[in-house]
């Protein structure tokens, strides 16, 4: 790669710091590290395996600010961390085998689909679910996570483990979908899965030589800052505000990737 100049150096910094922010918020922050690490010379596979070592860390401060919301997510959390952990290692190991090209090729349907989800996620949830689920961050006990819902938490995690642009509104579409309705415990419990996916991600790229670690190193920084700040930032904000400027970032992914796919 190009050699790590301070203004390279600064340039990643902020960029991942604005990233480490927007995957507090609403997911969707290797949209902005990716490109950044592309920009400054990093080879596609390394700078996909090297956003994930960068924004790791701001999920794993992102969780913990939402340490409080997460306990009413407590029949939840170990199963879908659990199979985060099989589909972000299996996805992975698939990065490292392939190119991204075919995939790149996929993402702005998959951010079509999540965007829709989100958007009409609360509708279609009490059409879809014959009990009341209510809101888990309050109910008290719960129930545990469904079927179909721990199936596509795999599916996402897979996606995330091999690429993780927009994972994190995928995450936040099947939650609605669910039936969750806190916005706040819904982000907790995605920075939770995030941590996880990009965790045993990060395991295998450092073992396969997949990572730039000098960038990396800059953009940890970076992220850490971006993840606590975004994610305590979004907790004072009221839950319907955070909700439609999810539905807008969502939106303008999608309408950015179809376009820069033509």
């Amino acid at each position: 790669m190009t050699s790590l100049t301070p203004t390279f150096a600064l340039f990643l910094l902020v960029t991942s710091l604005l990233g480490g922010a927007l995957n507090a918020v609403a997911g969707g922050g290797s949209f902005l590290t990716l490109p950044a690490l592309i920009y400054v010379g990093v080879s596609p596979i390394e700078a996909n395996a090297t956003s994930a070592v960068a924004l790791w860390p701001g999920s794993m401060a992102s969780a913990w600010a939402y340490r409080h919301e997460l306990a009413g997510t407590r029949h939840w959390w170990p199963v879908l961390v659990l199979v985060s952990v099989v589909g972000g290692l299996a996805g992975a190991m698939l990065l490292i085998r392939t190119s991204d090209d075919g995939f790149l090729r996929l993402l702005p349907w998959l951010m079509l689909t999540a965007s829709l989800t989100f958007s009409f996620g609360g509708p279609l949830s009490a059409w879809s679910t014959p009990r009341p689920v209510g809101d888990l961050a309050r109910d008290g006990p719960g129930q545990p996570p469904s079927a179909w819902t721990v199936l596509l938490q795999l599916v996402i995690a897979v996606y995330g483990g091999y690429f993780g642009g927009g994972m994190g509104i995928m995450m936040l579409a099947t939650l609605a979908l669910a039936g969750m309705t806190d916005i706040h415990a819904m982000n907790g419990l995605k920075a939770l899965l995030a941590v996880a996916i990009n965790g045993i991600a990060v395991v295998e790229f450092a073992r396969t030589g997949a990572v730039a670690w000098m960038p990396a190193l800059v953009m940890v920084l970076g992220t850490s800052v971006g993840g606590y700040g975004g994610a305590a930032l979004a907790r004072r904000m009221h839950g319907d505000h955070v909700r439609w400027m999810v539905i807008a970032i969502a939106w303008a992914m999608t309408v950015y990737f179809f376009a820069r796919s033509m």
